[in-house]
């Protein structure tokens, strides 16, 4: 019997807000991988291994995954890194991948989890709570009200056109962009915060666009509401 590969949300740093789904597949399973090249380096161990401290003792496994926009370097990884996972599934042993989040919210993990399905594995995700939902909680804000759409945009990735559209907005991946982000929100002439490292002792917290640093880390979230009514 081949074993499965799970892609694990560890929530958006906050150990407390693991879930216990989470927890529980973490406890069960001895061969756990993480995204980063030195396994107790990366963020998504940091917040697990809070939580269930058996992590120290388990058989971690670091899969590369660059930050990059190039896709030819992106494939290469994504290949390595899921041929060292099948060979684990190969024992029959299954692997638990971390990530951040929700592993169906702009998760790596879906690039490891198509390659590995391809070549007749099984998968499964479990969810985690999302950065957006988890910054408008720390905020103390609803994200959305009544019959409001919501749109989660990547920032980093798509930035051109306005924020027309009704409700409310999420702008993931902002940091590197920063500056022509705080453009397009002024002109939109919304309500903004953003959350800087949500739920992480080095989190930071922007109640207006003013606030807002023209340089930001990679984690940084931003909410863009509608005016409230009567204001411009």
């Amino acid at each position: 019997m081949k074993g499965i590969l799970y892609g694990v949300g560890v929530g958006p740093g906050d150990p407390e807000l693991m879930t216990v789904k989470a927890i529980c597949m973490i406890r069960e399973n001895k061969i756990i991988a993480v995204p980063g090249t030195k396994a107790e380096e990366t963020v998504a161990y940091q917040i697990a291994v809070q939580t269930v401290p058996e992590l120290k003792d388990k058989e971690l496994v670091p899969i590369s995954m660059p930050m990059t926009h190039d896709r030819a370097v992106m494939k290469e990884n994504h290949e390595k890194g899921a041929e060292l996972i099948e060979s684990y599934l190969d024992q029959g042993e299954n692997v638990i991948f971390l990530t951040l989040g929700d592993p169906t919210i702009y998760s790596t993990f879906s690039y490891l989890q198509r390659i590995v399905e391809s070549h007749g594995y099984e998968t499964g995700l479990v969810s985690g709570i999302t950065s957006f939902c988890a910054a408008a909680a720390r905020m103390n804000i609803p994200l959305v009200e009544w019959n409001q759409p919501l749109h989660v945009i990547p920032a980093v990735h798509r930035l051109e056109g306005k924020l027309d559209q009704a409700g409310s907005y999420v702008l993931m991946k902002s940091g590197k962009k920063m500056e022509q982000v705080k453009e397009i929100l002024t002109e939109s002439k919304r309500e903004v915060c953003m959350v800087e490292n949500c739920g992480m002792e080095n989190e930071h917290i922007y109640k207006d666009i003013k606030e807002i640093p023209d340089s930001a880390g990679y984690y940084s979230l931003i909410i863009a509401k509608e005016p409230k009514e009567g204001k411009e």
